[in-house]
């Protein structure tokens, strides 16, 4: 099965030459997402890493045809992209927008809620770095429980974020979004059958994919994707779909590997006592006796 999904995808490239950091996650999964979808693909960015990373005078680093929106404007760019190319009589092709975790769930999370009632016929890729790391790695909504941010430090009284990561997922699902889907690096295969996927639905479809940043997260450049897959041999994170108004599980480890070994792995964790770790262990539990109950296999 995945030696057929590499196979099905371009041997084109249609975004290189960028400027990321090295071992990037979200550079990954643009250049993934893009192979599936081809040179018709018209790809909405808003400021943020692959933005900055993309764009950079007099070198564009997508050869098929993209766009910088407004922070907060990725989804309603998408809509007056399909719209006007629809208007001009154009049929092949695929309005597609990558933006990051803080693009998606806290500044731009209003103007996806509105594309999806509208169920624009648009997909919505957000790749999770789980923080702003384009401006100095803050805290977003996105960011998980004890990570040290600039803007969640690790002190003597509070370790890290205080909050929970909001739920994007199950947030789009709430919607009745005709089709939905968490991904990560890390399972690239998973990643690239769900992009496939959603180019064949009509109406609005959101991916939600784990793309670790080395720089943010403290951890070497060519671990980018072993983190990425023990993100969800551990637990933390899932790989599902929504569709047809219900949840469906595409795996689920038959053992969950060390939530502390994931962890301590990581700069900005590596200040959590054993309460912290004990506090997450306790959450992903929790998390997946509700996964256990309502999700499909």
């Amino acid at each position: 099965m995945a030696n057929k999904a590499a196979e099905s995808i371009s041997r084109e490239e249609f975004f290189y030459g960028h400027k990321a950091c090295a071992g990037c996650g979200g550079s990954l999964a643009v250049r993934a997402a893009l192979k599936v979808l081809g040179p018709n693909a018209v790809s909405v960015l808003p400021a943020g890493c692959m933005s900055a990373v993309g764009f950079n005078f007099p070198q564009l680093c997508f050869s098929n045809n993209s766009i910088i929106s407004t922070f907060a404007g990725t989804a309603s760019m998408l809509t007056g992209v399909e719209a006007g190319l629809r208007a001009r009589g154009i049929k092949d092709f695929t309005a597609v927008g990558f933006a990051g975790d803080g693009g998606t769930a806290d500044i731009g999370i209003q103007a996806l809620s509105g594309a999806i009632d509208r169920n624009d016929n648009i997909i919505y890729i957000c790749y999770d770095n789980e923080a702003y790391m384009n401006t100095g790695i803050q805290k977003s909504g996105l960011t998980p429980f004890g990570a040290r941010t600039t803007t969640t430090p690790a002190g003597s009284n509070i370790h890290g974020n205080i909050r929970p990561k909001k739920n994007m997922f199950e947030i789009v699902a709430a919607h009745d979004i005709p089709y939905a889907a968490t991904a990560s690096v890390g399972y690239i295969y998973d990643f690239i059958q769900k992009v496939q996927k959603a180019s064949k639905i009509q109406g609005t479809k959101y991916i939600h994919v784990i793309a670790p940043c080395p720089t943010g997260w403290g951890i070497a450049p060519d671990e980018t994707v072993d983190i990425a897959k023990e993100v969800v041999d551990c637990g933390l994170w899932y790989l599902a779909e929504y569709e047809n108004g219900g949840f469906r599980l595409n795996h689920r480890p038959k053992e969950f590997t060390g939530v502390e070994e994931y962890l301590r792995k990581q700069g900005r964790f590596r200040h959590l006592t054993a309460e912290d770790i004990q506090i997450i262990t306790v959450s992903r539990d929790k998390k997946w006796e509700f996964i256990s109950k309502n999700f499909a296999i």
